[in-house]
């Protein structure tokens, strides 16, 4: 959604906006500020892991139980509950259950098993993202917010093709909000590897930047099999990949689909009014 000038947003009366870019940049910690006004907080991540990913997520929980013979016996015989405790602040479950490709003997999961799940989160990722206008409307039909916030998550930027004026999710989620893409700076870059590297987590690829990325990084470390594969080294160096793949896609997302800012804007926001104003000087640069 764009706008001919920063009053037509101000006139606005239900305002929708669907915020994007990298891990870190402020997307949750915007949402979060604006959810204590007018505006109903959707996240994307949060979406997939309660509603779409749910009993994958548990399934896997139900099998590492059932290793433990006290628990197995219990599971069997319907003597015990399982089930995540998903927040918006913890997607610990989803990530846990995303896991890394490599060596079981260091936690890692087999590739064609990773993939599989990859895939799984691909379909809930973009199934999510589609339902934003169903939230748009039950946020002001059954809570009454009157505007509306998507912290669409940090990997949107690899289910969709922002060089495609018609790719479905990109258009669903431009018809309904305005799409405001949080633009990260090298240092902060530099600061997600570093962080990476003391805490490296499961993240989402495309499948042939996957492929390729996995063969590579075989390659230069010269391992033959992936069973063979340091899961966390496999994840530090692939997560460096990530970064500067997703950078001119979220780029392209914001000059086709909408618009964007810098990420040293966000901490200056200090409440509603101040997100609209940056919204408005941001039209009005368009």
């Amino acid at each position: 959604m764009r706008f001919s000038s920063s009053q037509s947003f101000r006139d606005w009366p239900a305002r929708a906006v669907t915020i994007l870019g990298m891990s870190g940049v402020g997307k949750t910690t915007l949402s979060s500020l604006l959810r204590e006004g007018e505006w109903f907080q959707y996240s994307v991540d949060y979406r997939i892991a309660t509603r779409y990913m749910d009993e994958h997520i548990v399934d896997n929980f139900k099998r590492h139980a059932m290793d433990v013979p006290f628990l197995r016996n219990l599971l069997r015989s319907d003597s015990i509950y399982i089930r995540s405790n998903i927040t918006f602040d913890n997607l610990a479950p989803l990530s846990t259950y995303l896991g890394k490709p490599g060596d079981p003997q260091k936690g890692g999961l087999p590739f064609a098993e990773y993939k599989r799940r990859q895939n799984q989160h691909r379909d809930a990722e973009i199934r999510a993202l589609l339902d934003v206008p169903e939230f748009i409307d039950r946020a002001r039909d059954i809570y009454h917010f009157n505007h509306f916030i998507c912290d669409s998550g940090g990997s949107l930027c690899e289910v969709v093709n922002p060089h495609d004026p018609n790719d479905p999710v990109l258009t669903c989620l431009a018809e309904h909000s305005l799409l405001l893409y949080i633009e990260g700076t090298p240092e902060h870059a530099r600061m997600l590897v570093d962080r990476f590297r003391k805490y490296p987590k499961p993240m989402y690829y495309q499948p042939q930047f996957l492929d390729a990325k996995w063969a590579e990084y075989k390659e230069l470390n010269k391992i033959r099999h992936d069973d063979e594969v340091d899961p966390d080294g496999f994840a530090v160096w692939g997560f460096e990949q990530l970064i500067h793949h997703r950078i001119p896609l979220y780029q392209a997302i914001a000059d086709n689909f909408g618009y964007r800012v810098r990420m040293c804007e966000i901490p200056k926001i200090k409440s509603e009014a101040d997100f609209v104003d940056l919204i408005s000087r941001t039209i009005d640069q368009a």
